[in-house]
């Protein structure tokens, strides 16, 4: 399922960002390129990345503002600033059915793709598949490399570019106002639409 924040302004997202910072040949590809995907476009590679991850469930994902993912950010790990994708996998009654939800800030997903040389469509693509494999219980703070191993073979599978762990790995000197967001156990945000504060959370780290 795809949500859109109400407060989320596509065309106020493209006005920030001017077409000659993307690398496309016309201005009229650049433009199209800073387009936010359809819900059928992302629901349909939503379906495709849950089924290459194999993680079973219904996820969420809602499409919001800088202003509340930080809010986010901040209230469930203590970062008071924006972030590109937060996971919230689901816990307790109906956990079996519901795999969690995820959190992309668009307006930061966009002045990523600008940096990736990429679509904003990719860029959500690329922050989608890293969330749902938080979702499925990898985490790249704690392990000894599977998940980026993991997020590199699937990403060769869904013809995506670099993600988001390799970015960090490459580019460690590379100025960012995000971080990645990393899994907050808590209830799905569309239940109540308020992740619990009394469950278990992880810091991230960039």
């Amino acid at each position: 399922m795809i949500l859109l924040d109400p407060d989320l302004d596509p065309d106020l997202a493209l006005a920030s960002t001017s077409a000659k910072q993307m690398s496309a040949p016309d201005p009229l590809t650049a433009k199209k390129n800073l387009r936010l995907p359809s819900a059928r476009t992302l629901v349909h590679f939503l379906a495709q990345a849950q089924s290459a991850v194999r993680l079973k469930g219904e996820v969420t994902v809602l499409l919001t503002t800088d202003a509340a993912i930080r809010k986010l950010n901040r209230q469930f790990r203590h970062k008071d600033k924006a972030t590109d994708v937060l996971s919230f996998p689901a816990e307790g009654i109906g956990a079996e059915e519901i795999a969690g939800d995820l959190a992309i800030s668009v307006p930061t997903a966009l002045r990523q793709a600008v940096e990736q040389g990429h679509s904003l469509s990719t860029e959500i693509k690329v922050l989608i598949l890293h969330g749902l494999l938080h979702l499925a219980g990898h985490d790249h703070e704690t392990d000894a490399g599977q998940m980026a191993r993991r997020e590199r073979l699937l990403r060769a599978k869904l013809n995506l570019p670099q993600g988001l762990i390799e970015r960090t790995n490459v580019e460690p000197a590379l100025k960012s106002s995000t971080n990645v967001g990393c899994p907050i156990h808590s209830r799905s945000l569309r239940m109540g639409g308020k992740p619990q504060n009394s469950v278990r959370k992880r810091s991230a780290k960039r």
